[in-house]
């Protein structure tokens, strides 16, 4: 699984590595993780990917020994942090407790470094205990070098600042916070403690761009390790030293030496290396089978023999004959031991196949929609905005900005002062951040057809648009993942095309490949595409207009909008 790959130049030599051997873990009746082996030197910087269930939080959970595996072994560091969804602190506690707890470990190196060097002057250098003690400090030392444990105060002002909590007083307790602002806070405490091997699940999760590079940047700088489960393509292509795919593949879950950039181009390789494999162990498996079947008998000799053969026919008969059933023998052994270790078929992978996302108008000179002079109070205030029939429309802003209000207002789910005018007959479609189903006991077969109508769910069956696996059909849409609700939502959007499709963080939960596939569709095709997005890697290959919220008069934090899907 592990390739070769450069060891960052750290003090860091000494320090331990995060070792999983052969972990199995099964969930609900299915195997989650089979037989999945890492290692994480101190150094390097791991990315877990893949799609949506493939086991990446089950692997962080069993790394930091939250869950037990069913089989294999983990060896973990004395002070490994791991972010959690909830922190474990009480809701009445303050910032202040949480800050204390981070600056403990290195407050605890300094009062040790002291107690031992007090001891260290009394104890004379000949005396029997003064090698013992000397190497007790020398290992406290590194440790306290490794944590930077004399500026840790320092540290902890500056990670506050830099993923924007600076502002809070120290007196505000979690209760009062809103959920992103307290994950800022938990991954701000385990930055603050620079643990020897630290555990991050989706960590740029409500982070702006100035948090997120800050983040990147501290990650950078760790000496110990660091494994990462993450959707977010820029994140991945900025920290990580390696890659760990846990997609389905030839010879198990595979490891890259590099970034994201690098990965794209040996996994498009690897994918070619097993189609073409297994499609020359099938031509080879159809030729033994003939042979070993079929050959013996239309090589038989048959044809009647000459007056000037029949003293050698025999001879020459017996001969055929032994080569014949030696090749038969060959091709049977042959077939026995590629149909033993044949490799799987690769199977076939969500490709978005989207034919068009948004469905053409007349384009005209008038636009989809115009907005002058449009205020939602404390949340949007809009001078003017044009929609064109063919437009293609980024929207972008700090967190609060109202990119989410502002395409709840062009859908028509939110009234706002001001004018807003749409063309007559627009058909609209809108993927929010947050699905609901409004039955959730409905299978996703069934969600789709009578959302879409029988008709037209044949016409465009729902596991040909690339969103869904065949094995998921049957399934409530109660018991699919986020990201698993997203892609139905999505699918129900693109399977009838609306004239104006509006996307709020569309690449929200969905894997990089897909989201790298659905980027892919967003610049081509009819109809009028308006989306939001905080997707660093997506807004940098951005090829149509952006429109950039600033942040005025809005008060408060967006209210995310809620897509609710039709029974």
């Amino acid at each position: 699984m592990s390739q070769p790959v450069h060891q960052p130049a750290h003090r860091s030599a000494h320090r331990p590595a995060l070792l999983a051997h052969d972990i199995i873990r099964t969930l609900g009746g299915r195997r989650v993780l089979d037989g999945v082996s890492l290692t994480a030197s101190p150094g390097h910087r791991i990315g877990l990917i893949g799609e949506n269930g493939v086991g990446k939080s089950t692997l962080l959970r069993v790394l930091a020994g939250v869950d037990a595996p069913d089989a294999g072994s983990v060896t973990r560091t004395d002070d490994l942090g791991f972010l959690h969804q909830e922190m474990p602190f009480a809701a009445d506690s303050t910032i202040a407790a949480v800050l204390d707890d981070a600056l403990r470990e290195a407050r605890e190196d300094l009062a040790e470094l002291e107690r031992l060097s007090e001891e260290l002057a009394r104890v004379p250098e000949d005396a029997p205990g003064h090698q013992e003690l000397l190497d007790t400090y020398g290992r406290r030392l590194e440790q306290a070098q490794d944590r930077e444990s004399w500026d840790a105060d320092r540290r902890a002002a500056l990670i506050l600042d830099g993923l924007g909590l600076g502002a809070l007083g120290h007196d505000r307790t979690l209760g009062s916070l809103s959920g992103g602002q307290r994950s800022r806070l938990a991954l701000a405490a385990l930055l603050v403690r620079r643990p020897s091997a630290l555990l991050l699940d989706e960590p740029t999760n409500h982070l702006d761009d100035r948090a997120a590079a800050f983040l990147e940047e501290q990650l950078r700088e760790l000496p110990g390790a660091v494994v990462a489960a993450s959707h977010d393509r820029a994140f991945l292509d900025a920290v990580c030293t390696d890659l760990v795919d846990l997609d389905p593949a030839v010879d198990g879950p595979a490891r890259y030496g590099g970034n994201y950039s690098a990965y794209l181009g040996e996994k498009r390789a690897e994918r070619k290396r097993w189609e073409r494999r297994h499609a020359e162990e099938q031509e080879e498996l159809a030729e033994l089978r003939h042979t070993a079947g079929v050959t013996a008998h239309r090589l038989a000799p048959d044809r009647g023999r000459r007056d000037n053969e029949k003293m050698g026919y025999s001879h020459r008969a017996g001969r055929a004959q032994h080569q014949i059933s030696r090749r038969v023998r060959n091709a049977t052994r042959r077939l026995e031991e590629l149909e033993r270790v044949q490799v799987a078929e690769p199977p076939r992978p969500l490709r978005f196949a989207g034919a068009a996302l948004a469905a053409p108008t007349e384009e005209g000179t008038q636009p989809l929609i115009s907005l002058r002079d449009v205020r939602v109070p404390g949340r949007l205030a809009l001078d003017a905005l044009e929609v064109s029939a063919t437009d293609r429309l980024l929207v972008t802003g700090d967190n609060g900005a109202g990119k989410s209000t502002l395409l709840a207002v062009l859908a028509g789910r939110l009234a706002a002062e001001g004018e807003v005018r749409r063309r007559p007959h627009l058909t609209m479609g809108m993927l929010a951040q947050d699905t609901v189903f409004d039955r959730p006991d409905r299978t996703v077969r069934d969600t789709y057809e009578l959302s879409l109508g029988p008709a037209r769910a044949e016409r465009v069956p729902l596991v040909s648009l690339g969103l869904m696996h065949a094995d998921d059909l049957t399934k409530p849409v109660g018991r699919l993942s986020v990201g698993q609700r997203r892609r139905l939502a999505l699918a129900l959007l693109v399977a009838r095309p609306p004239h104006l499709l509006l996307l709020d963080e569309p690449t929200n939960h969905l894997s990089p490949r897909l989201c790298d596939e659905l980027e892919e569709a967003l610049g081509t095709g009819p109809g009028a595409i308006v989306l939001a997005s905080h997707d660093r890697w997506l807004r940098r290959r951005w090829q149509g207009r952006e429109f950039r919220l600033e942040q005025g008069t809005r008060r408060r934090e967006d209210t995310p909008t809620t897509s609710r899907s039709p029974s």
